[in-house]
């Protein structure tokens, strides 16, 4: 077995609630997913990221965890999963679990336990503290709003959290809490899936002072410097390498809040001591400013190309890569990174598609990205089901940091709960994803853009995806060759050339709605086109959002 397989592999994301629903409640299922693997399959992914399915009270959405060995009774049961697991692997897919380990759920039995007594043998499971001057032990803002603090009257003390006040931190200096987790990690390797993708896994060692944070906006304190890559996280991610990730053959992605290059070299270095690559966060927090995410500001091209070849360059022969442009917390990758109009939404995804899976890493693609679903632009507040997204409303609007009216305009642009409306799956009644009331709204677009109409239409968004994940399983050059970039001053254009050998590819792309000048094929003439998301080519231009690449043999 080639034990890097994971650096020719497509992954795709799965959002369990939002797939399909097998059963008419709403909810997306896990039998709604095996349901559909044929369609994964002929799409040609290798892996299948499925974001968390474990027994939660779902207070944000299955990522604060009451049992890391059972199954949340909304997706089903165990026997299902390990059906699905089965019916994956006789399709050669792998299957990679979220790994949720910086927190449980506050229904967990070890916080159960440890809210009981400052004696409890599981306090020491969680982060507990004693406040200051009758306020919380320092000024850290929660992720989802509040203080990252909350007072617990059993014992008179703060516990940690980072996330909801149902996400109490847990804490990694205990060697215990260590061991329960590379147990729980060895259980589900044993029965048989492939990897794991780490959930904030940068933050599970804290700076031991507990300092106070800068405040951006005079609210709470920023925790990120004292929590992302803490002084301990190397040493613990070694250790869960040491006792059970070296063990299997498996795929390894750190979500890295807050993560450097210099960082990710040390998380995903090519020795395989620690994770196979991280995801980094700077190209999807290119607008985020003094309210954080929320603002509905357009990105610039030359921000965007400046850290992707950043990452590019700084991490070649050092680490690897992860490639994505959206998943379950992004908005989507059409409406942010290119234009979702009728005219432009399918020449735009492909060409983001194309710049995307041709530069040097692990592509990643979210459910309804290979059919270009976009954003769900809901325009009441009650039409949101993200606790992030309705608890950032009132903590913006109450203080006065922006009005109704423009944290609406930034939840259309930016809310999680974008990329979180069902799977378009026809053009049946809820798109085909349930029979019953969905969970969350459908996207009203569905009429149009839907799997069905991608599979009957040859020139599609399904099939262009298609094709470029065949094209990493042939060309050596796509998972190998070195990354440089090109016309790195052009307003409209993001440009590189990947080298191995003899050969070189050309990649341009163009993520204006205009014609623009380019002359990087002109050379080219003996060239092998490759793949271009229009059929006809202009001598020395760029059509609005073409995306071209050519083969060249010296």
């Amino acid at each position: 077995m080639n034990k890097t397989w994971w650096k020719n592999s497509v992954i795709y994301q799965i959002y369990p609630r939002s797939f399909a629903d097998s059963n008419g409640d709403g909810i997306g299922d896990i039998k709604g997913i095996t349901q559909h693997l044929d369609y994964l399959k002929e799409l040609g992914v290798d892996v299948i990221w499925l974001s968390p399915v474990y027994q939660s009270p779902n207070d944000d959405n299955g990522y604060d965890i009451s049992d890391y060995q059972a199954i949340m009774e909304d997706f089903g049961t165990m026997e299902d999963f390990d059906k699905m697991l089965s019916e994956m692997h006789k399709r050669g897919i792998k299957l990679v679990m979220d790994l949720v380990v910086n927190h449980t759920s506050d229904e967990h039995p070890w916080f159960v336990e440890s809210r009981k007594s400052k004696d409890n043998p599981y306090r020491d499971y969680y982060i507990w503290k004693e406040g200051k001057n009758g306020k919380e032990p320092n000024n850290w803002g929660a992720c989802f709003g509040g203080s990252a603090w909350e007072y617990d009257k059993e014992t008179e003390m703060y516990y940690l959290h980072c996330f909801s006040k149902k996400q109490p931190d847990l804490n990694w200096e205990n060697e215990k809490v260590r061991k329960e987790v590379f147990d729980m990690m060895t259980w589900w390797c044993e029965k048989g899936v492939d990897g794991f993708r780490m959930d904030v896994i940068s933050m599970i060692s804290k700076a031991p002072a507990y300092p106070d944070g800068v405040s951006h906006n005079g609210l709470y304190g920023d925790f990120g410097p004292f929590v992302c890559n803490g002084p301990h996280v190397h040493e613990y991610l070694q250790e869960m390498n040491q006792k059970v990730l070296s063990k299997y053959d498996l795929i390894t992605v750190g979500e890295a809040s807050g993560v450097t290059v210099e960082e990710a070299k040390k998380y995903a270095n090519l020795d395989g001591t620690e994770l196979n690559m991280v995801f980094q966060f700077e190209h999807t927090d290119i607008t985020s400013g003094k309210n954080g995410k929320w603002t509905d500001e357009r990105f610039k091209l030359r921000d965007l190309r400046k850290i992707l070849n950043k990452w590019q360059t700084e991490l070649e022969g050092k680490a690897w890569n992860s490639l994505y442009w959206d998943n379950h917390d992004q908005p989507r990758a059409v409406s942010r990174f290119g234009n979702d109009g009728p005219m432009y939404r399918e020449l735009s995804a492909k060409m983001l598609a194309t710049c995307l899976h041709l530069m040097k890493g692990t592509p990643y693609i979210y459910q309804g990205e290979e059919i270009g679903m976009t954003n769900a632009y809901f325009n009441k507040l009650e039409d949101y089901r993200d606790i992030e997204s309705i608890h950032a409303f009132e903590e913006m609007t109450e203080n006065g940091l922006l009005t109704e009216e423009e944290m609406m305009s930034a939840l259309k642009a930016v809310s999680r709960d974008n990329a979180r409306t069902p799977m378009q799956w026809d053009d049946s009644e809820n798109a085909g994803f349930t029979i019953g009331t969905p969970w969350i709204k459908v996207n009203p677009n569905y009429l149009q853009i839907n799997a069905k109409a991608a599979l009957e239409d040859k020139d599609s968004v399904f099939y262009y995806y298609q094709k470029l994940i065949q094209m990493r399983k042939e060309y050596e050059i796509i998972v190998d060759g070195i990354f440089e970039g090109l016309l790195e001053d052009d307003e409209n254009i993001y440009a590189y050339r990947r080298k191995l050998g003899n050969q070189t590819l050309i990649v341009a792309c163009n993520f204006s709605d205009k014609k623009v000048p380019c002359t990087l094929f002109e050379g080219a003439a003996g060239g092998k086109e490759m793949i271009a998301n229009y059929k006809n080519h202009e001598t020395g231009i760029l059509k609005p959002y073409e995306a071209r690449v050519v083969l060249i043999e010296n």
